[in-house]
């Protein structure tokens, strides 16, 4: 009832509505309308009330529940169905348990704070409340199994040409998951998936961006390789915005992924906003590191390092970390 209460207002494009039209409409009391207008403004919508003329929306908070997200859409079918969320333990951990029973494809959870954001290789993830972007997009793509990692590089390539276009933010991508800008961490993406034999069950791509975080939302242990679009840009970003244009940058290489089930058609644009190729890497693993000259992403969205004896090793993105030779990237 509050949302209704909330599209009536905003339905009036600025203009007051009385408390007595929207409990007639709606059939409800004006006690609990007022009611429900309290609620809306804690949750820092503007809404003046003057009496005999009655309510009127003056302005809305950046949140990211699909009432705010929806004018910004320009999406199909990702993000048209929004599990919004104050605060979770992990979008990822939420949109698994979810896609147990049938959901919408494109479904997006999305939450205001992570107490539990977890990135590749089981990291922390640091997620504070209404200032990132912190959301997992519910897939069941008809590709094979072995495809779903190439969900990976569809992901980091929406976000980073969403930089661009909402914020003029140069963005690069260090292979195979990590969005960076100025050299340090700027969104992490972790793609998990659930499958039987050659048939996927469901894919779940987390996406963990640093919108308006300040260098002190940062713990010491990451403060010197993180950073946030605020910081970058100078500017405060419009959350739901950005959010929105990585939904729409997603769904348009999605749709012709899944259709191609390849990703030829994009991977010289993502080769060219690689933050990896032509450095000199160390990849680490379990079982060993090497260190070589990255040269190439492949068809299969592998990794090519050249060695020193001049032989080529390519890398699956599995179990490793990729680092620089002088420092994060």
């Amino acid at each position: 009832m509050k949302n209704k209460i909330l599209e009536e207002l905003k339905a009036n494009n600025g203009q007051a509505v009385s408390g007595e039209d929207i409990s007639r409409r709606l059939g409800i009391s004006r006690t609990a309308v007022w009611k429900h207008i309290k609620r809306l403004r804690d949750e820092g919508y503007s809404i003046e009330s003057q009496t005999n003329s009655g309510y009127r929306l003056v302005g809305s908070p950046d949140v990211l529940s699909f009432s705010e997200l929806e004018p910004f859409l320009h999406t199909k079918c990702i993000g048209r169905n929004i599990i919004y969320l104050d605060n979770v333990t992990s979008t990822n951990t939420y949109a698994k348990k979810a896609a147990e029973k049938p959901f919408q494809e494109g479904t997006v959870v999305i939450a205001e704070e992570q107490t539990g954001g977890k990135g590749r290789l089981g990291r922390h993830w640091v997620s504070p409340r209404g200032k990132g972007i912190w959301m997992s997009i519910m897939l069941k793509p008809d590709i094979l199994p072995n495809d779903a990692p190439k969900l990976t590089i569809a992901a980091a390539l929406a976000v980073v040409k969403a930089l661009w276009s909402c914020c003029r933010l140069e963005a690069r991508i260090k292979w195979p998951n990590d969005i960076t800008a100025g050299g340090k961490k700027l969104c992490g993406i972790l793609t998990e998936m659930s499958a039987e034999a050659d048939e996927i069950k469901h894919v779940i791509i987390g996406i963990g961006i640093n919108a308006n975080l300040e260098l002190e939302d940062f713990g010491p242990e990451v403060s010197s390789i993180a950073t946030s679009v605020k910081l970058e840009s100078g500017n405060t970003v419009l959350r739901k915005d950005l959010a929105a244009s990585v939904l729409y940058e997603f769904e348009e290489i999605y749709k012709v992924f899944v259709r191609d089930g390849s990703i030829k058609f994009f991977l010289n644009e993502y080769k060219d906003k690689s933050a990896v190729l032509g450095k000199e890497i160390r990849v680490i693993s379990k079982k060993e590191e090497i260190t070589g000259l990255a040269v190439d992403i492949s068809e299969d969205g592998h990794l090519v390092v050249k060695l020193a004896d001049g032989s080529l090793r390519e890398i699956m993105s599995g179990e490793v970390s990729v680092r620089s030779l002088c420092g994060y990237i």
